[in-house]
């Protein structure tokens, strides 16, 4: 079946207009342009709009998009099976947090007590499967199964107490980094400060801390862009800048 550029966004529910960008940036190219100079759109423009409609929803941008349903090597079944498992993920991260808010209702009623620490454990749920999401191959190449499933169960026994200066740390570290860099120096004082910061700021999560693993760690985030972009994203340069300062700080060169 074939539909125009205004049919296919009433059964897609998106926008005449989001499609048209669509066509602009050649993610979602129509079929064919008719006699009458509309758009139509056929069964592999709709399957094509499905999968980015999943990854849409998925969180990614556009361009990541674009880079993945046009490479050559890219197989619909497959996407489809791992939007499945993305959506399943998705679900069990929803259905804590819904279990979460029902037992917090329930506490506020009366009908059961509930410890402070159960009033959290959802959303650190939501941590360690979005962390396993973002970074969770690598890091259990680079650390091994039994590292990372002992820093996901440090993090799910977190205290209140403790969840509240880790998040002062976090800012803290952030601080202290961002008036380094404007000094410079990754040997300095400010800066050496917040490599020790750091460390203090990753035994929160690592079940052990070595010197090895803090600088192999700060390499990550000079090599992997999803760590460089966070760390560069208001001083371009402080990735390498707090790998130096690590480097410095274990005495540990790679």
């Amino acid at each position: 079946m074939e539909y125009t550029i205004q049919k296919l966004g009433i059964l897609a529910g998106i926008s005449t207009r989001t499609l048209r960008y669509y066509d602009e940036i050649e993610l979602l190219k129509p079929a064919r342009i008719n006699s009458s100079g509309y758009r139509i759109y056929g069964k592999r423009e709709v399957d094509r709009l499905q999968q980015i409609l999943f990854y849409r929803e998925l969180g990614l941008t556009l361009e990541q998009i674009r880079e993945i349903v046009s490479n050559p090597a890219f197989n619909g079944t497959e996407a489809l099976k791992e939007h499945r498992e993305k959506l399943l993920d998705k679900r069990k991260q929803l259905d804590e947090l819904l279990l979460n808010v029902e037992k917090t209702i329930a506490s506020h009623e009366g009908r059961m007590t509930m410890k402070d620490q159960e009033k959290f454990d959802g959303f650190k749920q939501k941590l360690i499967d979005d962390n396993e999401k973002e970074y969770g191959k690598e890091i259990r190449e680079k650390y091994g199964e039994d590292t990372v499933n002992k820093s996901n169960e440090k993090l799910k026994n977190m205290t209140q107490e403790e969840h509240a200066e880790i998040t002062r740390l976090t800012d803290e570290l952030e601080q202290t980094l961002a008036a380094a860099f404007k000094e410079g120096d990754p040997a300095g004082k400010l800066a050496q400060k917040a490599a020790e910061m750091h460390k203090k700021w990753l035994t929160f999560y690592w079940s052990e801390y070595s010197e090895e693993a803090h600088a192999g760690l700060a390499q990550m985030y000079t090599d992997d862009d999803r760590f460089k972009q966070h760390y560069d994203k208001d001083q371009p340069g402080t990735a390498e800048f707090l790998r130096d300062a690590i480097y410095i700080y274990t005495g540990v060169k790679k």
